[in-house]
Formats: C-alpha cells, sequence, structure tokens
C-alpha cells in the first residue's frame, strides 16, 4: 500500500521553515499465502481480521488425487518390503516340499529310463533293434539323469537363509525408491492444506469457497508484526542530521503514547526530480523518504496507510 497522497501534505511547510516533526504514514509487507498446485478450493478457514499463530490451518483444497496417488505409492512400498523380506529367508516348507516331491518323481522316470536303456542295449546286441533306438534310450536315461541334478541343486540352494547379495542389492533399492515416491506423494497431499507461515493478522482472502484456484495464486494475505514500518519525509535541509539507526518517536491519531522506532533506511534520493540547479531557497522542496522500524509489540497499533508524525529523538 503506497499512500504517496501524503507527500502533498509534507510540502505545505511554508518558505523552508524548520518543523519539529515528520509526516509519514505507517506500510506494511503483507505475505501473500499460495499453495504450489491448482484445486478447487473446499475450505476457507481463514477470516479477514483475524490472527493466526504459525502452523494454523488458513484453507483446504481438493485432494482426491493427490490422496489416491499416496495410497499407491503406499501400496508400492509394502509390495517392495514384501519382495526384500523374501529374498532374505528360505523358502517356505511348501515350496521345499514340492522340489523334494519333483526329485522323487525324476529318480523314478531315471530308473524307467535306465531300465529300458539296458534293454534296448541287450537287443542290439542280438541285431533286434536298430542303433538309432539304443541311441534315443540312453538320451532319455541321461536326461532323467541330469534332471535329478538340476532338483538337487533347487533344492539345496531353496534351503539357504538368503539370497544372493546382488539380488537383495536390488531389493533394497527397490525399496528405498518407493520410499521416495510415498515421501513425494505426501508432500504434494499436505501442500493442498495450506497452514500459516508465520504469525500475524489476516489482511484479506481473495476467494472464496468453491472457486477454482490456479497453481501459485495467493489464497490469503498476512500481515506479521513485524513487517510493519513506518515511512516518513525529511527535507533536504535536515538529511544531514538523520542516520540510520537513530531513535524516532512515532505519534498517531488515537494513540495513548508515542511509539518508539528506529531510522532503518534512508532513501538514496528524492522522492520528486527537481531542477538540475538549486537555489538556497528551494532546496527545501527536496524530500527524501525514510523508513523506521517498531518493535512487533508496538507495531500492532498502527495499520497500514495510517498518517503519523515523526520526531527524531534528540535532534
Amino acid at each position: 500500500m503506497r499512500c504517496i497522497a501524503v507527500l502533498a501534505l509534507m510540502l505545505c511547510a511554508c518558505g523552508g521553515e524548520q518543523q519539529d516533526y515528520y509526516q509519514g504514514y505507517a506500510e506494511g509487507d503483507f505475505v501473500r499465502v499460495a499453495a504450489p498446485f491448482a484445486g478447487r478450493l473446499v475450505k476457507l478457514s481463514a477470516q479477514r481480521g483475524d490472527r493466526v499463530k504459525a502452523g494454523e490451518p488458513l484453507y483446504v483444497l481438493e485432494q482426491e488425487s493427490e490422496a489416491a496417488d499416496r495410497r499407491e505409492a503406499e501400496e508400492r512400498l509394502e509390495s517392495a518390503q514384501a519382495r526384500l523380506a523374501n529374498q532374505t529367508k528360505a523358502r517356505r516348507a511348501p515350496e521345499l516340499a514340492m522340489i523334494q516331491a519333483e526329485i522323487r518323481q525324476a529318480e523314478a522316470s531315471v530308473k524307467v529310463s535306465e531300465l529300458l536303456f539296458r534293454r534296448r542295449q541287450t537287443l542290439v546286441d542280438a541285431d533286434a533293434i536298430s542303433k538309432q533306438e539304443l541311441d534315443e534310450a540312453r538320451a532319455s536315461y541321461e536326461r532323467d539323469r541330469a534332471r535329478i541334478a538340476e532338483l538337487r541343486a533347487q533344492l539345496t540352494n531353496a534351503k539357504l537363509p538368503v539370497a544372493r547379495p546382488d539380488e537383495i542389492k536390488a531389493a533394497e533399492a527397490e525399496v528405498a525408491a518407493a520410499k521416495a515416491e510415498l515421501a513425494q506423494a505426501e508432500w504434494r497431499l499436505a501442500q493442498k492444506s495450506v497452514s500459516a507461515p508465520e504469525p500475524g493478522r489476516i489482511n484479506d482472502t481473495f476467494f472464496v469457497e468453491g472457486e477454482w484456484i490456479a497453481a501459485g495464486a495467493p489464497v490469503v494475505s498476512i500481515l506479521p508484526a513485524e513487517n510493519i514500518h513506518v515511512r516518513f519525509f525529511v527535507p533536504e535541509p535536515a538529511l544531514g542530521a538523520i542516520h540510520v539507526g537513530d531513535p524516532v518517536s512515532v505519534r498517531c491519531d488515537g494513540c495513548a503514547a508515542p511509539i518508539s522506532a528506529t531510522v532503518s533506511f534512508i532513501a538514496p534520493e528524492a522522492e520528486f526530480t527537481p531542477p538540475v540547479i538549486y537555489s538556497r531557497e528551494s532546496r527545501y522542496k527536496l524530500v527524501y523518504l525514510l523508513r523506521a522500524q517498531t518493535s512487533p509489540q508496538d507495531a500492532v497499533l498502527l495499520h497500514p496507510g495510517q498518517p503519523v508524525e515523526v520526531t527524531v529523538v534528540g535532534k
């Protein structure tokens, strides 16, 4: 808020007469609170004039999509954790029993194929069958023996307490990725419920419930007490006697007592562009902007745009 019209009051001094106070006004730097995502405004807790604490809820945007994303991320994390747990323990008893049953079946097949191979070997010696049939019987016998060796290796591997290190490492990486995805989903969901970033007074609300809010659009503005300061204007002849850090006294209509403040800023240039050549008589027309900071306890007594009178203490 820039009450530049107050400058006109400042220039009413007649003929360069020295004043015992300087005119100005209170100003506030507002914190405009917005969400990084778009959505419909479903709840507005903040009301104009309310005082809020840091972390107090201000408004809520629709969050069905973000809530669904979080549930999906939670399920993916549970699945990844289950796979990791499965990699770090031996097979279950039913799985071991299944492999053992397959071994017994393969052993029975070996006995049959071995018997068939021995018979055909006798027949081929008697020229009752061709050598090709003997080769087929030998191949079946060797295949069944290899199957037994394979199943016994599977049984040994299944009884191991953990899987291979590279498989465990891959499963751990999958769990870490799922946790990161869940953290992102939770962050996106949290951005739909907006709280006060710092304490202050609700200055304005820009939407009503049911309206669509674009991403980054401010919904509430807050005025923290420490963001209220005093702007006042000093003529050029008096500027040299005032420095940053000097104490000042601020008076306002309705204030029970003067408010203490400290000069925190002096503008490097005049507020208005004067002629290039100045006479000694016209220098009083040069006005410089200064800013004074009060304590947060005293700042709440002032309102942005409120006219004030500032006296430099000890000058």
